[in-house]
C-alpha cells in the first residue's frame, strides 16, 4: 500500500518491509533498522510570570534552537532545576517566590555547575551585585533586547561545564551548537535553520547509519508517513554546501536505512 509521499508498505510473510521511492532511489528498510535516535538540543529552563513576555521568550528561544521549558514561579523553577537536566536557567527575579534570591541560592546549592542568567527590573548596582554574589552567572536588566539576551546565554554556555559538548567535529567539519556556526577546513558554511538542525542530528550520531524515520521525527517533529522527499532534498542541500569541491565527501547514503556522516571506526567502506 502506498501513500502520497511515495512510501510503500509491503507485507512479506510475517515481516513488513518499508520501501521508499524518492529522487529516483528505492530503499527497502526492515523494521529492525528503523532505529529511534534522539536529538539533544541545548535545554533551557525559563522562569517568567509575565505571560506576554513568556510567550515571546518561548518563541524566540525555540528559533535559537533551544529546547525550552517554561515555568511561572520561582518555586517551580527551583524544583524543576533540581529534578531535571538543563544546560542553562533564565530566572526572572520578579516571578512569585523569587524574592530575596532564595530561589537562586536553592538552585545553586543543588546544581553548582548549572549556569543561571538572572533577569530583573532592579536598577540599583547594589542589587545586581547581591544577585551575582548569590550565584548568578550573568545579570540582565529590563527592558532588554533579545539579541543581547541570546548573546549572554551563548557566553555563559561557552564558559559552562558543557562547553566541550557544544562543538561537534567530524574530520575537518566543525559545528558550534551555541553560536550556530559551521566550518569545514576553516571555511565558514552558511546554513538555514533546518539545514543546521539536520547536520547537527547527523553529527551527534557520527559513524552511525541514521534512518529517514528518525530524521523526520527528530528534526521535523512529524510522523514519517506525512512527509514527501523532504529529507532527501535537504541532504542534497547539505552535500552541495559541505561536500562539493572536496575529495572526501562526509555524507553517505546507506542503502536500506538512510544516511550517515563520518566513518565507522575510522574506516571508509
Amino acid at each position: 500500500m502506498a501513500n502520497r509521499s511515495g512510501v510503500v508498505f509491503a507485507q512479506h510473510g510475517r515481516n513488513t518491509r518499508l520501501t521508499l521511492t524518492t529522487c529516483g532511489e528505492t530503499l527497502a528498510v526492515p523494521p529492525s533498522k528503523l532505529n529511534r535516535i534522539s536529538c539533544e538540543p541545548m535545554r533551557i529552563l525559563v522562569a517568567e510570570d509575565d505571560a506576554p513576555l513568556a510567550d515571546f521568550l518561548h518563541q524566540r528561544l525555540l528559533q535559537e534552537q533551544f529546547a525550552v521549558q517554561m515555568v511561572s514561579t520561582g518555586v517551580e523553577a527551583q524544583r524543576m532545576a533540581a529534578e531535571q537536566s538543563y544546560d542553562v536557567v533564565l530566572l526572572d527575579l520578579g516571578t512569585p517566590g523569587s524574592m530575596d534570591l532564595e530561589v537562586l541560592r536553592g538552585i545553586r546549592s543543588k546544581k553548582p555547575d548549572l549556569p543561571v542568567v538572572v533577569v530583573t527590573a532592579a536598577s540599583l548596582v547594589e542589587e545586581r551585585v547581591r544577585g551575582l554574589d548569590a550565584g548568578a552567572d550573568d545579570y540582565l536588566a529590563k527592558p532588554f533586547a533579545f539579541a543581547e539576551l541570546a548573546a549572554r546565554l551563548r557566553a555563559v554556555l561557552r564558559r559552562g561545564n558543557r562547553a566541550a559538548n557544544a562543538v561537534l567535529r567530524v574530520e575537518d567539519l566543525e559545528l558550534d551548537r551555541i553560536t550556530h556556526t559551521v566550518h569545514r577546513h576553516g571555511r565558514p558554511i552558511e546554513l538555514s535553520p533546518k539545514e543546521f538542525a539536520l547536520l547537527e542530528f547527523l553529527m551527534r550520531h557520527a559513524g552511525q547509519p541514521v534512518a529517514r524515520t528518525a530524521i523526520v521525527e527528530q528534526v521535523w517533529k512529524l510522523h514519517f508517513d506525512t512527509m514527501t522527499n523532504v529529507v532527501d532534498v535537504y541532504i542534497n542541500y547539505l552535500r552541495r554546501k559541505i561536500d562539493a569541491g572536496t575529495d572526501r565527501p562526509l555524507i553517505r547514503t546507506i542503502r536500506g536505512i538512510g544516511y550517515q556522516i563520518g566513518l565507522i571506526n575510522g574506516v571508509r567502506h
